[in-house]
């Protein structure tokens, strides 16, 4: 009994249990002398509370699990020790650990990387080129009745993130296979494309990849075009709109933002018939409207719908759509738009060897991104809210939304819409973000 009075020199011996005395033997011995052997305590419970914890994911929360503690939930099983099956008997020195992020703060890691290597070397987080970073694929393609006519819908995969963005095309050429139309059609190379040596006609139609219309009695699969068709000199540029999505205001209706209004307004204008050049040709002054949409997932301008909602409260407590961003710790505008270059090039759009791009925009920065990876712009097509155009309306602004009955491809439908909160947002993307648009045309309409 001198291990128990050497433990408890104050309790009698008799309140001390036989097995509490095993019990104290097994847990101060150095060494077991028993059949079965136990492993140290760290080495069975600390590895298994860790991989416990890690066993949701590597995104589960971002201030914990992207962090590495020995032996580490992410950290390279062969480089772990496997002190489960280790051998006890041998002393072994332990080696100091130190916990090491994985993830430095968001403002830093929005910033671009320092690189130690030469400038022309060097990779930005933005600004890399599609043409050496970017690998897009058309998945499919269907015709989709809109209000405003016909149009092709593509989805497109990439290799940048696992979203789906969509293109939009009106053209009415690819109806017909007939080579003397007067542009060429808008049609996807990766989709037209062989994808494998033992596809079927019917593999080749079921993904879209099929010309004229399709119907049970008219299936006539595409083949892979040997060049790119060269533009026509005379006909003016398709036009193109790089949108990027919004939930609350093309699916809810909201009137915060003019985002549904300017998608449908980008479908209606593309679809417009455009006038010919006297030399274009001899026997028709017009030809059907052409161009397309590229419809980025990219919510909120790139911070997502989550701190779109939270940027929403902040406005409501007075602050703009710029400053409610910015107090979110994110930036005025996130969007990129190397995705939607490769996508217009894939279409036969806005490289150098195809067709130039009329782009529907009132953002300066846009069309700088855009140009700076390499889309070839030729005009800068303005888009005027609609209440600014019908300033002269007799629906008084109450505040809430003045909505027409016209058709339209989204909530908002094919009529303007007004209101304050849709008002001071417009105002914002002039004085703020530098959009290009008269701000005179608002004065008919709601006070700053």
């Amino acid at each position: 009994m001198a291990l128990t009075e050497s433990f408890y020199p104050n309790i009698s011996s008799p309140l001390l249990a036989e097995s509490d005395t095993t019990i104290l033997d097994v847990l101060t011995s150095s060494r077991w002398q028993g059949v079965q052997k136990f492993s140290r305590r760290d080495a069975a419970l600390d590895p298994l509370l860790l991989a416990v914890a890690a066993s949701a994911g590597t995104h589960t929360t971002r201030n914990h699990y992207h962090h590495d503690f020995f032996p580490g939930a992410q950290a390279d099983a062969a480089a772990r020790p496997k002190r489960g099956t280790e051998n006890t008997n041998k002393p072994q020195e332990r080696k100091r650990m130190s916990y090491v992020s994985k993830q430095g703060p968001r403002r830093l890691r929005l910033q671009p990387t320092i690189s130690s290597q030469p400038a022309s070397q060097a990779i930005s987080l933005v600004g890399l080129s599609p043409t050496s970073s970017i690998e897009v694929k058309c998945m499919a393609r269907t015709r989709i009745p809109t209000p405003h006519g016909p149009v092709f819908l593509h989805l497109y995969h990439n290799n940048r993130d696992s979203k789906e963005h969509l293109a939009i095309v009106v053209d009415p050429a690819q109806y017909s296979d007939d080579s003397s139309v007067l542009a060429p059609p808008i049609r996807s190379r990766s989709l037209d494309a062989v994808w494998s040596d033992d596809e079927t006609d019917m593999d080749r139609i079921i993904r879209g990849a099929y010309v004229g219309k399709l119907s049970a009695t008219s299936q006539h699969p595409s083949r892979p075009s040997p060049h790119q068709p060269s533009p026509t000199s005379s006909i003016p540029s398709p036009l193109v709109r790089i949108h990027s999505e919004c939930f609350t205001g093309e699916t809810v209706g909201s009137i915060r933002c003019d985002c549904g209004e300017q998608l449908d307004e980008a479908i209606r204008l593309i679809s417009q018939p455009i006038s010919l050049p006297d030399n274009a040709s001899p026997n028709s002054r017009t030809m059907p409207g052409r161009g397309a949409v590229v419809y980025l997932k990219q919510e909120g301008r790139g911070i997502g719908l989550l701190s779109k909602i939270r940027a929403y409260n902040l406005q409501d407590l007075g602050h703009d759509t710029v400053t409610a961003n910015l107090m979110l710790g994110h930036q005025a505008d996130e969007r990129g738009y190397e995705i939607a270059v490769a996508i217009l090039r894939d279409l036969g759009l806005g490289s150098e060897l195809g067709e130039g791009v009329r782009l529907l925009t009132n953002n300066p920065d846009k069309v700088q991104a855009l140009e700076k990876e390499g889309l070839r712009v030729v005009e800068r097509v303005q888009m005027v809210p609609r209440s600014w155009r019908q300033r002269s309306h007799s629906h008084a602004d109450t505040g809430e939304a003045g909505l027409g009955k016209a058709a339209g491809v989204t909530m908002i439908g094919g009529e303007a819409v007004r209101g304050e909160d849709l008002d001071k947002y417009l105002r914002t993307k002039i004085l703020r973000m530098g959009h290009m648009l008269p701000l005179y045309l608002a004065d008919g309409q709601a006070a700053s």
